[in-house]
């Protein structure tokens, strides 16, 4: 019995030696650097699991062993799941890191940029074509409601919820800046400083060039003159699309519709676009000038004046320009 007890002592000190040795083997492979060789990224899906999250891992050689990444997942369960979502693996990434990085839920932090003047309509198309959006957009939100600027998103995010983030700060944005709105304008609401601030954004490209169009506009306001904006023909006849795959001709001027500011006094029926802070920002606290009149000049810009014949002489050079580029 004694020498029996002997060796089964000796058996089990063996058995705890081995055991200690799988145990410090599977740590080392645990902390050391992984296999992955470049910056790679990887959507873990929803409901993958810690066998399927480890398989998909080493599929992508961003671990080595996936039974040592499960077996750790689950001893250190108390530290939270792993959470779906796109994240980013530097090379040399230890499977301990990616744990870590996985229960944090730091995903990678997508960008869209919605540039100023878009209409609602190319604003949905998009969305449509960006890459880790899901889900689509229902009806087109009005033009006027949509602010340009740059989105961060994460791989899965809804399209509509998107929508919904460009509606709240445009709503934020127009109510900040309306508090700060110079006295004595004639937009006398919200709305009417949209819709003006989106025909300026329609009507140059040049930020330097908005707070004098808005200027030009908001003193033909003042005097009862017409706007008479380009922009907002195009807009009219073209389904609300805001372009047309033709220059715009004289006849198009005299013909009536809601949008048509050469037929009809004050602004438009609504917003041509959506517009960015800048134009709003020059409609809400305009410069002042004494100018009524732009036209372009040939250069990208317009050339402004304070007569009418000084607007004439500007379009004679504008008309010559068109000549000679056609020549």
């Amino acid at each position: 019995m004694g020498r029996f007890l002997s060796r089964l002592l000796v058996f089990l000190i063996m058995l705890g030696i081995a055991a200690g040795g799988v145990f410090a083997w599977g740590y080392a492979q645990f902390t050391r650097p992984g296999p992955l060789k470049a910056p790679k990224t990887l959507v873990i899906p929803r409901g993958a699991g810690v066998e399927g999250i480890a398989n998909r891992l080493a599929e992508a050689d961003v671990v080595h062993y996936p039974q040592i990444f499960m077996l750790a997942v689950r001893l250190h369960a108390e530290q939270g799941s792993l959470k779906a979502g796109e994240y980013a693996f530097t090379p040399g990434v230890s499977p301990r890191e990616v744990m870590e990085l996985l229960q944090s839920g730091e995903t990678v932090v997508r960008r869209l940029t919605v540039a100023e003047g878009l209409t609602s309509r190319q604003v949905v198309a998009q969305l449509d074509i960006v890459e880790g959006l899901v889900g689509t957009v229902g009806d087109i939100p009005p033009d006027g409601t949509l602010m340009p600027e740059t989105y961060h998103f994460s791989y899965g995010d809804n399209r509509q919820q998107v929508i919904a983030r460009m509606q709240g700060s445009m709503r934020e944005m127009v109510d900040r800046l309306w508090e700060k709105r110079a006295a004595n304008l004639p937009v006398k609401t919200k709305e009417e400083a949209v819709i003006l601030a989106s025909v300026v954004e329609r009507e140059t490209a040049i930020p330097a060039e908005r707070p004098r169009v808005a200027a030009v506009f908001i003193n033909r306001l003042r005097k009862g003159m017409r706007l008479q904006s380009d922009p907002t023909v195009i807009y009219g006849m073209s389904d609300r699309l805001g372009v047309i795959d033709r220059p715009l001709l004289r006849a198009d001027l005299q013909q009536d519709h809601p949008y048509n500011t050469y037929t009809r006094d004050g602004l438009p029926e609504g917003p041509i676009c959506n517009p960015g802070r800048q134009s709003l920002e020059a409609v809400l606290n305009p410069i002042s000038t004494d100018e009524y009149y732009f036209v372009a000049d040939g250069t990208g810009g317009h050339a402004f004046a304070k007569t009418l014949d000084e607007h004439n002489a500007n379009v004679r050079r504008w008309r010559q320009v068109q000549q000679e580029q056609r020549n």
